[in-house]
């Protein structure tokens, strides 16, 4: 098992994504979404958020919201614990060249539209809705989305 954070920071109607294009053998290859990363040892959640979105993006993040926890289970990766946050309030300059992929401002109205996970889709429609704090549980077998279960409750898909 392993833990990670993962955060989506906004500007206005705007979210800072990351296209991922540049890592090899990337299991997120052409994926857009927000930026994260795993835990280091004896690193909090919140430690590890602020730590992950300096190293990919340069900016220091001064306020953000835990949305929530996010349980990746697939027949090909280890079980994953995701720790969802949002992010409002930041310090710094974006970088130019994030090794991981293209950073890039996307209006939230074309987020849709972009090449993601299909598990993504559900978490960020309930960010969008200012769903409170959530647990939701992804099963995956290869590249699609099994199962979804929403604070014990199983999502139609």
């Amino acid at each position: 098992m392993k833990n990670t954070t993962l955060c989506y920071i906004r500007r206005g109607d705007e979210y800072l994504l990351l296209h991922r294009v540049k890592k090899q053998q990337d299991p997120n290859e052409g994926k857009w979404m927000g930026v994260g990363g795993k835990f280091e040892d004896k690193e909090s959640p919140d430690e590890c958020l602020v730590r992950e979105v300096r190293e990919e993006t340069g900016l220091s993040l001064t306020h953000w919201t835990c949305r929530g926890v996010v349980t990746f289970v697939s027949d090909i990766w280890p079980t994953e614990y995701m720790h969802l946050f949002t992010g409002d309030v930041f310090e710094g300059e974006l970088i130019e060249d994030c090794n991981e992929g293209v950073l890039a401002w996307v209006d939230k109205a074309d987020i849709p539209a972009l090449p993601q996970w299909e598990g993504d889709r559900i978490f960020l429609q309930l960010i969008a809705v200012d769903e409170p704090f959530f647990l939701l549980k992804l099963e995956y077998r290869g590249d699609d989305l099994i199962r979804a279960v929403l604070n014990g409750r199983e999502l139609e898909l």
